[in-house]
């Protein structure tokens, strides 16, 4: 469980109203990942990811990675503990 990390990142661009949460909650389960991608008031997307640290990082990566749809113009990240979340969710 020592490789577990939780990431919280802000989406920017033409993320909300193009599928972007729905494409994220995929790409999240099939990493077996935990957390939330939920749409800001400022039109980002707030994503928060828990999980073992490689496929943490490759979720991120797929965030502004050429599947995504939208325009994304920005990633900001940081690393916290982990929460031990369970499941992902669209908020």
């Amino acid at each position: 469980m020592s490789d577990r990390v939780r990431v919280s990142a802000s989406v920017s661009g033409r993320v909300q109203g193009v599928g972007y949460r729905a494409y994220v909650v995929g790409q999240a389960t099939v990493r077996n990942l935990a957390g939330s991608a939920t749409n800001l008031p400022d039109g980002r997307v707030q994503v928060i990811a828990e999980g073992p640290a490689d496929d943490v990082r490759a979720l991120v990566a797929a965030l502004s990675g050429p599947g995504a749809p939208g325009r994304v113009t920005g990633v900001e990240q940081r690393t916290e503990e982990p929460r031990g979340l369970s499941g992902f969710t669209a908020g």
